[in-house]
């Protein structure tokens, strides 16, 4: 183990509190790990508003729905390259006030995207996003693991992960409904006061974690020398770039195969996002009794979700039905594939949250990129086709593979 993994390094004592190598024992913090999953709950509204709101930012700015979806992408290439540099980096920066500047930075993007006049000053906004959102995921794990007992990680991690599911269920749908009422400059100023909201409870929760020197990205190197971590983060790049090809515009896709008016979109992304719950709470028990099963079923369900999707149209019902397991197979998706990588690298959770934070931004970005061409160029139809192929090819190449055994 290296210098820089030792820092990430706790040992849980005999009162549940954990030592730390900065030199002092930390009590677990169950206030605090809810402060990240408020954070968590802003930057990801802050993050998939674009998708709800794609049609009037295209208006107003005047470009197309193709371009406008290119909001996404900048983000996710920025937060690709952040996730992964800033916690090596800013290596000895105390992790509650780093967490807060980024939290402030979202907030800052916010802001800017509200007032936005142009563009390109748009895009310059969400790329502030982007490295507040790469920062704060890739820290999150290992935060969370110094927070609290480590027969409780799992349970943290939880908690850390309702604010994503709270973002989906409620804030993009919500966002959508607003935008319609407000206008999507007024929702993404609702965003920022949201991400305030964040950072005042991050300050009152979050205590000081001291960190010691880095030792550079020799901890990622020697992470990226595991066959099984190479392709589980393959895999998760293809499924995940598939998924954002259609996500990222679905609002024309449920206008164009369903002819939904904006009150029922809001309410296909609430089924959706209820999706995500049932994934949720479905995935993690799933995976640790059999996670190459979990690997297999939910990607699977994931891309043929997108595919019955496009044929649904005529049928209103089945179109959410679709929506909803289109819901459940991404929502299981973190679950599965943290398990998987932790399992494979138990001890570098952060160099593998960094490398995941990364390679997942990029599957994001280069799924709204693609399918932004494809929207524009072949149709939305085809880009969810396309997608669901991408995400079922994965769950065929990880589910053939056996698990890395839990340590």
């Amino acid at each position: 183990m290296t210098s820089h993994e030792a820092t990430a390094t706790q040992e849980t004592g005999a009162n549940g509190s954990r030592s730390n190598s900065a030199g002092r024992t930390q009590k677990p913090s169950w206030a605090g790990v809810a402060s990240l999953s408020v954070g968590v709950f802003a930057l990801v509204m802050a993050e998939f508003l674009p998708a709800s709101l794609l049609s009037r930012v295209a208006a107003d700015l005047g470009v197309t729905e193709g371009v406008a979806g290119q909001s996404v992408a900048i983000t996710a290439i920025v937060a690709a390259i952040s996730g992964i540099t800033i916690p090596v980096v800013l290596s000895r920066m105390d992790r509650r006030h780093l967490m807060i500047i980024l939290s402030a930075l979202a907030v800052l993007s916010d802001v800017l995207v509200a007032i936005a006049p142009t563009y390109p000053i748009l895009l310059a906004a969400r790329v502030l996003l982007g490295i507040a959102i790469g920062g704060f995921w890739a820290l999150a794990i290992s935060i969370t693991a110094r927070l609290v007992p480590a027969s409780k990680l799992g349970l943290g991690l939880t908690i850390v992960n309702v604010g994503v599911t709270l973002a989906t269920v409620a804030a993009v749908p919500l966002g959508t409904l607003l935008g319609e009422i407000w206008g999507w400059r007024a929702v993404f100023a609702l965003a920022a006061g949201v991400g305030i909201i964040a950072i005042i409870i991050q300050f009152l929760a979050l205590p000081s974690m001291l960190t010691g020197p880095s030792s550079g990205f020799r901890p990622l190197v020697q992470t990226l020398r595991s066959r099984m971590v190479l392709l589980c983060l393959f895999t998760m790049a293809l499924m995940g770039a598939g998924h954002f090809a259609g996500f990222t515009y679905i609002r024309p896709a449920a206008t164009e195969v369903g002819g939904l008016d904006p009150e029922q979109l809001a309410v296909l992304l609430l089924v959706y996002g209820l999706g995500i719950v049932g994934g949720n709470l479905i995935a993690g028990p799933l995976a640790d009794r059999t996670l190459r099963t979990a690997a297999l079923i939910f990607p699977l369900v994931l891309g043929l979700a997108m595919i019955a999707f496009v044929y649904m149209g005529s049928s209103p019902v089945l179109l959410f039905v679709a929506a909803a397991l289109w819901g459940a197979g991404f929502g299981a998706l973190p679950t599965v594939i943290s398990t998987w990588l932790a399992r494979a690298e138990p001890s570098r959770l952060e160099s593998i949250g960094g490398l995941q934070t990364g390679v997942f931004q990029v599957a994001i970005a280069l799924g709204a990129f693609l399918g932004g061409l494809l929207v524009d160029g072949a149709g939305v139809q085809t880009a969810l086709v396309l997608g669901g192929l991408a995400s079922i090819l994965g769950a065929v190449i990880l589910g053939a593979v056996k698990p890395p055994k839990l340590a």
